[in-house]
């Protein structure tokens, strides 16, 4: 079936694949092209979102994109990056300055279909560091805008031209912070594109149905099997096209995962009828001795990656199935994070991308049947093909396991710049009545689009819960060399903050599994595991009280989508059930709460 179609041009952005699941929800199919397309890709569609960018328009940055698009005779809405974009093409001015950062009201100067049904002061997400100045003929301002926290007014954040049926906003209407964000791309996608809404579910799963058939022919099958909702709705539907007697599945105990994870995963997998040709390898010596003296974290998943390739690889031989193809039920609306287009900066490496399956890639022999849905589609698209709901909803494990939640350290530390930080984040702390110490290690975040490999800032004291959230955003956003903020459960400062030597080890492993194990029965226990969309629980080789003990960081956030996320307030006896028990583990003398919003802070520190 022929479906009314949007096309979001993927300028880099962390958000690009964000706007096509909007898009998509509203029955509207949404296609991600790349600027370089010829401009024959881009015929056939009803409009045009041109995404956001790391890059500064204001410096002619990607100036060497497919204009043509813009001789098209169709609606293009530009956001951020593309709405500074489709002002310079036509004659207006942007500059670099003015950077808006987090939730700022948009104030509407009159009233445009764009923004049909919504008030004169809406709630919108900045995140830019150019802005628009000016605007060129036939072009209005829509609307104006300021940010929450009371900076100076911005001129141009919305603006459009009818006659041209040429759209920008400043703002990022596909982020949940902006509270009507989907209305208004429901507006242009309707009002302004006049679309029907012909796209479904049903209709994905019957056409992904009829491309593995075709991809696959006579041929079969062999799908990495993690027991994540991802590969549990891959596995689902390739047998559902196939039949699972083409279908072989493949689960690795790689020593990174959670407790008793690998003997549930084989039972609910036989569970669904898929345990015909399930196999199981226990490598988990393979990967730690991969992971033996390694610190910096891409090389730690690039290792994971690799040992996954000649895990499979040596099973396939082993099974006789070297000519099947490669299935994978990985999901890749965050390519953006892991620099998986043209523009992106590469926030964090995926680890299924890596050379060797590259190659794969590029030769037809991959089976990604998931590989442009969010994890909240993934998850819809679990729920009609009939998975148990326990199944389809748990929490998201990111594929390099607890590897990347166990920390590793030299001993030496990230030292440089301390000094010239701390005295700026100890009084911005004392400002909200908190001890606020910068600590010596560095975990990953993302800032404008860009990676952003900078210092936690541990809180001490007592205060309220949207004191300490308030906190962690003015220190993110104005102390430099900040991307995260954690709230010590202890009650008071630490003694000391030294870096410990740590590697990847099997004891390590097993303290950070236990005290996952804590966490994860805790919510249970509080009815609050389907309330919080993913829990991380990390390692940080950080000795706060001379023990040599390691800290602890429990990170309960709440997202739809990944791209951003809010943490979750904890009940109190919760946090005293887990500072007992966790602190009670050998090599454990400290544990903190993560309470940044995400960005700056990724979900998963490394």
């Amino acid at each position: 079936m022929q479906h009314d179609a949007i096309a979001v041009i993927d300028f880099g952005g962390q958000y690009a694949h964000l706007i096509a699941t909007k898009v998509r929800r509203h029955g509207v199919l949404a296609e991600i092209r790349q600027p370089e397309d010829p401009i024959e890709d881009f015929r056939g569609f009803q409009g045009i979102i041109v995404s956001g960018s790391p890059s500064l328009a204001s410096h002619g940055e990607d100036s060497d994109y497919n204009r043509a698009i813009y001789d098209l005779d169709i609606p293009i809405l530009g956001l951020c990056f593309g709405h500074q974009e489709i002002a310079k093409h036509y004659g207006g001015e942007v500059v670099h300055g003015g950077r808006q950062w987090g939730r700022a009201d948009l104030h509407l100067v009159g009233q445009h279909p764009l923004f049909k049904g919504l008030g004169p002061i809406e709630q919108v997400w900045m995140s830019h560091y150019d802005s628009v100045t000016a605007v060129g003929p036939g072009f209005q301002e829509l609307g104006w805008s300021v940010t929450t926290d009371g900076g100076p007014d911005h001129r141009f954040s919305a603006i459009g031209s009818d006659s041209l049926r040429r759209y920008g906003f400043q703002f990022h209407p596909e982020v949940d912070d902006t509270v009507h964000g989907d209305s208004m791309l429901a507006n242009f996608v309707f009002e302004i594109c006049g679309c029907s809404a012909t796209w479904s579910m049903e209709a994905f799963i019957a056409d992904q149905m009829d491309d593995i058939r075709h991809q696959v022919g006579d041929g079969s099958v062999f799908l990495l099997a993690s027991g994540g909702v991802d590969s549990t709705v891959a596995a689902t539907l390739l047998a559902r096209a196939l039949g699972p007697e083409r279908l072989e599945l493949l689960h690795v105990d790689n020593g990174l995962m959670r407790k008793d994870e690998s003997a549930a995963v084989i039972e609910f997998f036989q569970g669904l009828g898929l345990g015909t040709n399930l196999h199981f390898v226990d490598a988990s010596d393979r990967f730690i001795s991969a992971l033996d003296g390694i610190v910096e974290p891409e090389a730690k998943r690039r290792a994971i990656g690799n040992s996954f390739v000649d895990v499979f690889e040596d099973e396939a031989r082993r099974l006789g199935v070297e000519g099947h193809l490669l299935g994978q039920g990985t999901i890749y609306p965050d390519t953006i994070e892991t620099g998986g287009t043209k523009r992106a900066d590469t926030i964090k490496t995926h680890h299924n991308r890596v050379p060797v399956i590259e190659e794969m890639l590029a030769a037809g022999r991959v089976v990604e049947p998931l590989a442009e849905l969010y994890k909240v589609e993934v998850r819809e698209l679990g729920e009609k093909l009939g998975i148990p709901h326990e199944l389809v909803w748990r929490h998201p494990f990111p594929g390099p396991g607890l590897g990347v939640r166990l920390l590793c350290s030299d001993g030496v530390g990230a030292v440089d710049g301390l000094d010239e930080i701390a005295p700026l984040v100890a009084e911005e702390g004392r400002r909200f009545g908190l001890d606020a110490e910068v600590l010596p290690i560095r975990s990953v975040g993302v800032k404008a689009d860009l990676r952003a490999y900078e210092h936690p800032v541990l809180l001490t004291g007592d205060v309220d819960w949207e004191t300490l959230l308030r906190a962690a955003s003015v220190l993110t956003a104005e102390v430099p060399g900040i991307n995260r903020c954690v709230w010590n459960l202890q009650s008071t400062p630490p003694a000391t903050a030294v870096p410990l030597a740590a590697t990847t080890t099997t004891g390590r492993l097993a303290v950070l599994r236990e005290a996952d194990h804590i966490v994860m029965e805790g919510l249970r226990r509080h009815d609050l595991y389907d309330e919080i969309w993913q829990c991380p629980t990390v390692l940080v080789p950080l000795d706060l009280a001379g023990d040599g003990g390691e800290l602890v960081v429990v990170r309960p956030i709440r997202s739809k989508r990944a791209m951003t996320a809010t943490p979750v307030e904890l009940p109190a006896a919760l946090l005293e059930e887990l500072r007992r028990d966790i602190l009670a583990l050998d090599g454990v003398s400290g544990i903190a709460l993560d309470v940044t919003s995400k960005p700056p802070g990724t979900i998963e520190w490394e």
